[in-house]
C-alpha cells in the first residue's frame, strides 16, 4: 500500500491541491484538505474497482471533502452570526482575497475574479475541464454525474463567466477582447 500511495501522490498531488485551491480560494485551507482525501483514500484504496481512472475516482474524494468542509463552514458561520453583536462589534478580514492575488495577465485575473461569481458546480466543471483538462466523460466520472449535466453546466458556466468577465473589463475600462472562454 505504502509504494501505491507513494505512486498517487507523486503523479496526482499537484492537480489535487490545485483543483481544491480553485474551489476553496485558500492555500493553507486546500493543504488541510487534501490531507483529507489522503486520508479518505488510504481507508477506501482495497475498495477500489478501476470502473474509473486514479485521478476521476481522486477528484470524486476531493469534491466531497470540499462539498463537506463547506457545509462545515456554512454552519460555522451560522452559529457564529447567531452569536455575534452586530450592533457594537465589527468583523476585520485580514486574510487577502483570491482576487488580490497577484496574476501578471489581466485576462486571467478576470477569469479568476469571474470563477467566484459560478456556481460551486459551474466552478467544480470549470476547473475540472479547462484547469485539471479531463475530459467530459472524465469529469462526469469524477463529479459523479451524467455527461450530458456536465455539458450543460459547462455551457451554462462559460456563458456566465463571458457575461461577468464583459462586466469586469467595462468596469476597469479595458476592451476585454478575445477571452478564451467561448
Amino acid at each position: 500500500m505504502e509504494d501505491t500511495f507513494q505512486r498517487i501522490y507523486e503523479k496526482y498531488h499537484h492537480d489535487l491541491f490545485q483543483f481544491l485551491f480553485y474551489l476553496v480560494k485558500s492555500r493553507e485551507q486546500a493543504e488541510d484538505l487534501v490531507q483529507e482525501v489522503y486520508i479518505r483514500v488510504l481507508k477506501s484504496y482495497d475498495r477500489f474497482e478501476g470502473r474509473s481512472s486514479e485521478k476521476t475516482w481522486l477528484f470524486s474524494i476531493a469534491r466531497h471533502v470540499a462539498i463537506d468542509w463547506f457545509r462545515k463552514q456554512n454552519s460555522l458561520r451560522q452559529r457564529i452570526i447567531e452569536k455575534f453583536d452586530w450592533d457594537r462589534q465589527q468583523l476585520v478580514d485580514s486574510h487577502a482575497l483570491p482576487d488580490e492575488v497577484v496574476l501578471q495577465n489581466e485576462q486571467i485575473k478576470w477569469m479568476y475574479k469571474s470563477l467566484n461569481n459560478c456556481t460551486f458546480d459551474q466552478r467544480s466543471v470549470l476547473v475540472l475541464r479547462y484547469i485539471q483538462e479531463l475530459s467530459i466523460s472524465e469529469t462526469a466520472e469524477a463529479l459523479g454525474w451524467t455527461v450530458s449535466k456536465v455539458k450543460t453546466t459547462q455551457h451554462r458556466a462559460l456563458k456566465h463567466l463571458q457575461k461577468v468577465m464583459s462586466s469586469i473589463s467595462e468596469k476597469e475600462g479595458h476592451p476585454i477582447g478575445k477571452t478564451g472562454v467561448e
